[in-house]
């Protein structure tokens, strides 16, 4: 379930935030240009960064005056009332200083908030932005906007083929969700009179003036803001420290996660996060649904297929808040990967819960080994057991392998002995436990 909305009063604006998370870091996150504190938790992709960020800090986010859950107002705000909602923000959730990270338009602000009120901000993590987005004669970068562009923008606004350009390596499910989400965070002529004010924004000025440990992150092919524009920036803030990213993913959640996450992390923290290995020890969950044959025909085609979709994100979201990956998908069954069995014997149980409203039955079997990546997909025998666990699961349960059990001793899960099995095509027999 997503954490609850809270409003902090900005003059007579009320801005929606969000509190999450319980590291021993807050970090205060600045938007880009639109956003919805609530549609966040839809994407996949976001739930699984978000999931990282929140690993290492308390994260404070908020959604911009104009635009997701916060007040629509008449006009355009300008850079320092923005900035000024975002200390608003600080002042209403209780922190008295934060990090502060800014990523597109938001790396501006956060700019401002840093030189205006350098008391609040322990540091600043600037990611997918620049000084300025408007080309110059003394500035090389940035976009050479007309009003035929603007035109464009309002006409193609919500579009699929506008959401392309933001992540140009995305896949069709990802940029149909990111089409809808732009469409629900800002009307067109909304986003329309913040693009032309994002225009106007310009901070160079106030970069040497930055007092903060500050880091700067640029993806080297984002379309908005490539390698060079974060090189600009880092080398006119004084000691700010510049890592240039691979990918083209404008939005931070997007493309490759974990270096982004990994540098974020051992600025905040100190701790440079182990970086993952091709072939490494996983958690592997396998899952179907029990009596799927039998309610399709219930259902007729049509019915059906719609539900599978709907129990097909619900089991993304499922794995996404626990830190997993679905490798595979196979009809109604998937199979997901996990750092650790804890987590995915916890997502199996969320996707369990989350689909008895749809009246789906849903098994589940778990095992840990050593697994290769090729291609994106998973290799090895850890997930032929895992297979084959889930196959001897009852409607509901959810099945591990002694292996998994062994490994979770001391935690708080809670197991029932089903006894061996001699699982098809593995050696040997095999004792399987029932999480209770």
């Amino acid at each position: 379930m997503a954490p609850p909305i809270h409003y902090a009063r900005s003059g007579d604006v009320n801005i929606a935030y969000q509190v999450v998370g319980e590291g021993p870091h807050d970090l205060l996150m600045i938007p880009g240009w639109v956003s919805h504190l609530g549609l966040d938790w839809s994407e996949p992709r976001w739930v699984r960064w978000f999931e990282q960020v929140t690993s290492f800090a308390r994260v404070v986010r908020f959604d911009k005056r104009g635009t997701g859950m916060s007040d629509r107002t008449p006009g355009v705000p300008t850079p320092d009332e923005r900035m000024e909602d975002a200390r608003a923000v600080l002042d209403t959730a209780g922190l008295e200083r934060a990090h502060v990270i800014g990523w597109s338009e938001g790396g501006p602000l956060g700019v401002m908030l840093a030189v205006t009120h350098p008391e609040r901000v322990q540091s600043l993590v600037l990611h997918g932005t620049q000084a300025t987005f408007r080309r110059r004669d003394d500035y090389p970068f940035g976009d050479e906007e007309t009003e035929g562009d603007l035109e464009d923008l309002e006409r193609h606004w919500g579009s699929e083929e506008l959401a392309h350009s933001f992540v140009p390596d995305g896949d069709s499910a990802t940029i149909g969700r990111l089409a809808a989400y732009q469409q629900a965070g800002a009307s067109p002529s909304a986003a329309v009179a913040l693009a032309r004010a994002n225009s106007e924004i310009d901070v160079r000025r106030l970069l040497g003036s930055i007092r903060v440990p500050t880091l700067v992150l640029n993806r080297e092919h984002d379309p908005v803001a490539p390698g060079p524009t974060g090189r600009y920036l880092a080398e006119r803030i004084p000691g700010a420290r510049f890592v240039e990213l691979k990918g083209s993913a404008h939005a931070p959640w997007l493309g490759s996660v974990e270096p982004f996450c990994a540098e974020v992390a051992y600025f905040i923290t100190g701790v440079r996060p182990a970086e993952r290995e091709p072939g490494a020890v996983r958690a592997i969950l396998h899952c179907d649904i029990v009596g799927s044959t039998s309610r399709a025909a219930e259902l007729g085609d049509e019915r059906w297929t719609d539900l599978l979709a709907d129990y097909g994100h619900r089991a993304d979201l499922a794995v996404a808040a626990h830190a997993g990956r679905v490798v595979d998908r196979t009809g109604d069954g998937l199979m997901a990967a996990f750092e650790g069995p804890v987590a995915a014997i916890r997502a199996a149980r969320r996707l369990q819960q989350e689909t008895r409203e749809l009246e789906l039955c849903v098994r589940a079997g778990v095992h840990m080994g050593e697994v290769l990546q090729e291609n994106g997909h998973l290799r090895g025998i850890a997930v032929h057991v895992a297979a084959r666990v889930m196959a001897e699961a009852r409607g509901g349960e959810v099945l591990v392998s002694d292996t998994v059990r062994d490994i979770v001793a001391g935690s708080t899960l809670t197991f029932a002995d089903r006894g061996t099995y001699k699982l098809k095509g593995i050696e040997g027999e095999r004792r399987l436990f029932a999480v209770m």
